[in-house]
């Protein structure tokens, strides 16, 4: 690996860049948190050959939020589903707008 393909890592959301306790300690919370939203399957962290979890942004990202949600009140098994569905509806919606740009008629040039 060249220097240069670190530098491309940077920018990728997916790459797990960051230890549990970086992790925690970027989030507020515990390791213990970080532990229960993977049992949940909420986040499933990448292994470092060493076998310790490594996160991404984007993994990071979805934790907060139920990190956010927990603290509210909610029971953390409910606060990973809710994410879950969360991220669901908007690929869903993502999806549904690629369809409906798709489908829409081109207007033509120069009318008005």
């Amino acid at each position: 690996m060249t220097a240069g393909d670190s530098f491309g890592r940077l920018d990728d959301d997916d790459y797990p860049a960051y230890t549990m306790g970086r992790a925690a300690e970027m989030l507020g919370t515990t390791q213990g948190f970080l532990r229960a939203i993977g049992e949940a399957r909420l986040i499933t962290p990448l292994r470092s050959e060493g076998g310790h979890r490594r996160y991404s942004r984007y993994q990071l990202r979805i934790a907060a939020r139920a990190r956010e949600l927990v603290d509210q009140g909610t029971p953390i098994e409910a606060a990973c589903r809710i994410v879950i569905l969360e991220d669901q509806l908007e690929e869903a919606q993502r999806i549904n707008a690629e369809y409906r740009k798709a489908a829409a008629p081109e207007s033509p040039t120069g009318a008005g």
